[in-house]
């Protein structure tokens, strides 16, 4: 593995000097309690409330306001001081500039969401899912050998937090895909693992000749046929119901262009070269397959490696046990072994997608 900048320079040396590494260390010890804490902070308004008061509030105000007790005031506060999301000067408390990022940020409120509803207690099973290789966290929810197969019996918050977080991070970049798309000119567009037809929908809607296909587990069809139902184009708007895993079912053929948005991450490295593998069968000379994804190693800000790597612990513990976000010179891999050439890579797209663009070799 090697990493490019700005990654080979933070990742290759020591970051923290002892005192800072003996913080961190706690930090990581407490880290629960410390997002539980700044989940309450924001969940009961209180950074909002300090957002509002330049001049700082007292605890009483704080609580009355709030709607909670002096003393649950009293720990919450205490414990976001010493995390660095308030100050306290004078008797009273401000909103420090975590807190404000974390009312304010919208990846935070979205990635937050995400790892309460649809995380949290299922990564008590972290260790198992290592050991076993299966997403044994995901027994909180229901006996499903994958999340794919439970998404549309998830609870309604769980399934509002999972649909929250896909959504964010894909549709900043629908606007940039749709021109490298589209500047190949296709008529028909297989969209592998299309969820509940959120591209598609924009492919019709940018393109009015283009006929989409949505390949996808049948119960995933049937959510992606309510969403898409009452909106323009929703008649060239296709399903093609299967099972992505059993390397039997082979691609259908006949399309200019294959998307994977986001699709294959919910796959190992084995499962991803059988997918591309038949997708490769699929298409003609002049056909192009576009793999989207975020890839770690390729981000601009380290900020953004460091929350996809974490990201990658949800695939192990509640998705399938066995995927990632993955590293792009092992995707790179993948797209050779399966018959496939990358043609180019568009990086920096959206919230730090990257799109390889591939021909049959």
């Amino acid at each position: 593995m090697e990493l490019q900048s700005p990654q080979k320079e933070i990742y290759g040396k020591e970051r923290f000097t002892a005192l800072q590494a003996q913080r961190l260390a706690q930090e990581i010890a407490f880290g629960p309690v410390v997002f539980q804490v700044s989940r309450l902070m924001v969940k009961f308004g209180i950074f909002q409330m300090l957002d509002d008061h330049k001049d700082g509030m007292t605890m009483d105000e704080i609580a009355h306001q709030a709607g909670i007790s002096h003393y649950g005031a009293q720990v919450l506060l205490e414990s976001s001081l010493t995390i660095g999301t308030v100050l306290f000067r004078d008797g009273r408390f401000y909103l420090a500039k975590a807190g404000w990022f974390l009312i304010n940020d919208e990846m935070a409120r979205v990635n937050m969401d995400f790892n309460h509803d649809v995380n949290y207690l299922g990564l008590f099973q972290l260790e198992e899912s290592i050991k076993n290789g299966k997403p044994e966290g995901l027994k909180v929810f229901g006996d499903w050998p994958t999340v794919y197969e439970g998404l549309s019996r998830l609870p309604q918050q769980v399934q509002k937090s999972w649909f929250g977080f896909d959504h964010y991070y894909s549709d900043c970049s629908f606007k940039q895909a749709l021109e490298i798309v589209f500047g190949q000119h296709p008529r028909t567009l297989l969209d592998v693992g299309g969820n509940t037809g959120r591209f598609a929908t924009q492919c019709v809607q940018y393109n009015s000749d283009v006929n989409v296909t949505i390949m996808d587990l049948p119960q995933q069809l049937e959510m992606m046929r309510e969403q898409t139902k009452d909106t323009p184009g929703h008649e060239r708007i296709h399903g093609h119901g299967c099972n992505l895993l059993d390397r039997d079912v082979p691609f259908p053929k006949g399309f200019d262009a294959i998307w994977m948005s986001q699709f294959l991450d919910c796959f190992s490295e084995e499962e991803v070269v059988s997918i591309l593998s038949r997708a490769a069968r699929s298409m003609g000379d002049e056909s192009k397959l576009y793999i989207m994804e975020t890839f770690w190693d390729r981000q601009r800000f380290e900020t953004a490696s460091y929350c996809l790597a974490q990201i990658s612990i949800y695939f192990t513990a509640i998705a399938n046990g066995n995927s990632k976000m993955y590293y792009s010179e092992d995707m790179e891999r993948c797209v050779n072994a399966s018959g496939l050439k990358i043609d180019t890579i568009y990086d920096g797209l959206g919230m730090g997608h990257s799109i390889m663009q591939c021909s049959r070799q």
